[in-house]
C-alpha cells in the first residue's frame, strides 16, 4: 500500500501530524500526545521554530549545560555546551579548571579566509581563456559591488578571484577560484550570492569576447557555490607549562604522564584508526559550543576531517611536545564561523549563549571554540592514559541507564552511592536495580552499600 501523499507542505502542522500518526505509527492518539508534548507552551517562540525548517511537526531538544572556569587569552569564561553525549560537559570543565591554575588557554586566530568557486566547463584553447580572464576580472569585482558594499564598510569582501585549470582531472573542467572575508557572519549567503553573479559575468563576458570562437564563447557553468573545506581559516588554541607542574594525579609522576600522553598523541598523528576517535573527542567539544551559538556544525565538521587529511593521510588534529622541561598541547582547526546572521538572530537560546560569552567577534568565538576542542582532548587522553576512559564516562552515563531501567528516585540515590566505589555497566545496574526491587527496603545498606 502505497504512503504517497501530494500537497505535503500544504497541510497545516496539525494535519501533517494527523496523517503521519495514522499512517506510521500503532497509536496514533499517543503518537500525536507525545508531538505536541515538545511543543513550546509560548505560541510565538513556537511559530519561530516552526519557521526555522520546513515541514515541522515537532521540537528536538538538547540539553544545554555550562563548562564554568576557562581562561582563554587571560580572560575567564563560562562556555555554553549543547550536546547530548554524558561526561562532556564534566570532562571540558575538569580540563579548564586544571589549566587555570597553569596559565590558562592561550588561543590565536591565524587566518580568516573562505573560499567559493564558479565551477564549469570550456572546450577552447586554454592560454585563449586566460587571456581573457585576466582582461575582464576586474568585471567580477564590479558586477558584485551591490552585494558586497555592506560587507566592504564592516572590513570584508572579496580578496581575490583565481583562475584554475583543472583539465588534468576532468577533460575541459575549469574553476574560478575566490577568497572572502566575512568579518562576523558566517557568509554562506553571502559568498554564494558573489558566485552566483561571478557565473552570469563570466557567461556575459564569455560572449562579448571576440577572441573567442562561437565554440568558446559557450561556457557552460556547472554550479557556483561555497566550499566548507577553509583551510586559511585556521585558529590555534595551546595550553603548556613546565613538566613538574603535571602533578594532579598522585598515582603517576609528571615526567611518566607527560611521554605517555605526547605517545597518544603520536599514535594519533600515524594511525587513521586511532586518529579518527581522536579528532571525534575534539569534536565533541567544537560541536557542543558551535551548536549553542548558532553555527552550522556539519559545515564545521567537513571542514575540520578534510583538513585532518590534508596532507593525504587522516591525522591527528592536536599535537604535543616537551622543550627544555616545557610541555605545550596544541590545536590548529579551521573553523568558519559567525556571531551575525543566521540563528544568532533568532534562536533565544543562542542569543543568550552569545550574551554569556560576552558578544564575541567572529574569531574570538573561533578562539573559544577550538579551545573547547583542546580542553575535551585533554581530557580524554587524560583519563586513557591514566584510569582509562571508561571509569569516569560510565559514572556519568549512569544516570541515563537508570532512566532507561525506569529506577525511582529513591533506587537512583542508592544505585549512585553503590556505583561510586563498584565499576559501573549496564548489566551491572540492572542487577542491582532489580535487586533493590525484591529486597526488603531495610536490608539495602547491608547488601550493597557497606
Amino acid at each position: 500500500m502505497s504512503r504517497a501523499i501530494a500537497g505535503f507542505s500544504k497541510l497545516s502542522k496539525e494535519q501533517k501530524i494527523d496523517w503521519l500518526a495514522n499512517e506510521y505509527f500503532k497509536s496514533p492518539e499517543e503518537t500525536s500526545a507525545l508531538l505536541r508534548k515538545y511543543w513550546n507552551t509560548d505560541d510565538v517562540l513556537q511559530k519561530l521554530h516552526d519557521e526555522f525548517i520546513e515541514n515541522t511537526i515537532s521540537n528536538f531538544y538538547l540539553p544545554l549545560g555550562i563548562a564554568p572556569n576557562f581562561t582563554i587569552n587571560g580572560r575567564e569564561y563560562t562556555i555554553p555546551m549543547a550536546i547530548e553525549e554524558s561526561s562532556v560537559v564534566a570532562a571540558a570543565s575538569k580540563s579548564a579548571k586544571f589549566w587555570a591554575t597553569r596559565g590558562g588557554f592561550k588561543a590565536t586566530v591565524l587566518d580568516t579566509e573562505k573560499i567559493g568557486q564558479v565551477h564549469f566547463m570550456y572546450t577552447g584553447d586554454a592560454e585563449k581563456l586566460t587571456t581573457f580572464f585576466e582582461a575582464t576580472k576586474q568585471e567580477f569585482f564590479t558586477d558584485t559591488e551591490t552585494i558586497t558594499k555592506n560587507m566592504q564598510k564592516r572590513g570584508g569582501g572579496i580578496l581575490n578571484i583565481e583562475l584554475r585549470d583543472k583539465t588534468a582531472l576532468i577533460p575541459n573542467y575549469y574553476q574560478l577560484h575566490a577568497t572572502f572575508e566575512t568579518v562576523d557572519s558566517m557568509g554562506a549567503n553571502f559568498i554564494n550570492s558573489c558566485l552566483e553573479q561571478f557565473s552570469k559575468t563570466l557567461r556575459e563576458e564569455a560572449l562579448l569576447y571576440n577572441a573567442f570562437t562561437e565554440d568558446e564563447k559557450n561556457i557552460h557553468v556547472v554550479m557556483s557555490i561555497l566550499s566548507n573545506y577553509v583551510p586559511n581559516c585556521v585558529v590555534r588554541a595551546e595550553v603548556s607549562c613546565p613538566i613538574e607542574d603535571l602533578n594532579e594525579d598522585k598515582n603517576i609522576s609528571p615526567e611518566e604522564f607527560a611521554n605517555k600522553f605526547i605517545n597518544a598523541v603520536k599514535i594519533a598523528e600515524v594511525e587513521p584508526y586511532r586518529a579518527v576517535t581522536h579528532n571525534k573527542g575534539i569534536m565533541n567539544g567544537i560541536d557542543s559550543v558551535v551548536v549553542a551559538t548558532g553555527n552550522d556544525f556539519r559545515a564545521v565538521e567537513a571542514g575540520v576531517h578534510a583538513y585532518a587529511a590534508r596532507n593525504g593521510q587522516y591525522s591527528s588534529l592536536s599535537h604535543a611536545k616537551i622543550e627544555h622541561g616545557i610541555f605545550t598541547f596544541w590545536l590548529d582547526v579551521p573553523l568558519a564561523l559567525g556571531t551575525v546572521g543566521g540563528l544568532t538572530t533568532l534562536h533565544p537560546l543562542v542569543k543568550f549563549s552569545l550574551e554569556m560569552l560576552g558578544y564575541p567577534s567572529a574569531q574570538e568565538l573561533m578562539q573559544i571554540v577550538a579551545v573547547a576542542g583542546l580542553a575535551q582532548n585533554f581530557a580524554a587522553l587524560r583519563s586513557l592514559t591514566t584510569t582509562g576512559i571508561q571509569q569516569g564516562h560510565m559514572k556519568m552515563h549512569l544516570m541515563n541507564i537508570l532512566n532507561q531501567l525506569e529506577a525511582t528516585d529513591n533506587e537512583k540515590q542508592q544505585a549512585v552511592k553503590h556505583f561510586e566505589k563498584n565499576t559501573v555497566s549496564h548489566s551491572a545496574a540492572a542487577d542491582f536495580v532489580n535487586h533493590l526491587r525484591t529486597i526488603d527496603p531495610t536490608r539495602i545498606e547491608e547488601d550493597f552499600l557497606q
